[in-house]
């Protein structure tokens, strides 16, 4: 089984500066404090539903960053 090349945790790092919103902004639209979300970006996995509101909140699909890799991998069988 191949690993993942995506560390999700600097992919929501990088969307959420793109978008010019803040660690607050996030940790509001999530419910938790703001150490969460810092150890959110340190993370190179995350849960299902934690993803899920992440992308709510950034109105951004990180699931197609996995899509992506399983079929970059797919292709090299």
């Amino acid at each position: 089984m191949r690993k993942t090349c995506v560390n999700i945790g600097k992919e929501i790092r990088d969307e959420l500066l793109s978008q010019g919103r803040s660690v607050t902004w996030l940790s509001q639209q999530l419910g938790c404090n703001r150490t969460n979300i810092y150890n959110i970006f340190m993370r190179d996995s995350i849960g299902t539903d934690l993803l899920m509101k992440i992308c709510v909140a950034l109105n951004k699909d990180f699931f197609a960053l996995y899509t992506r890799q399983f079929m970059a991998n797919k292709g090299e069988d």
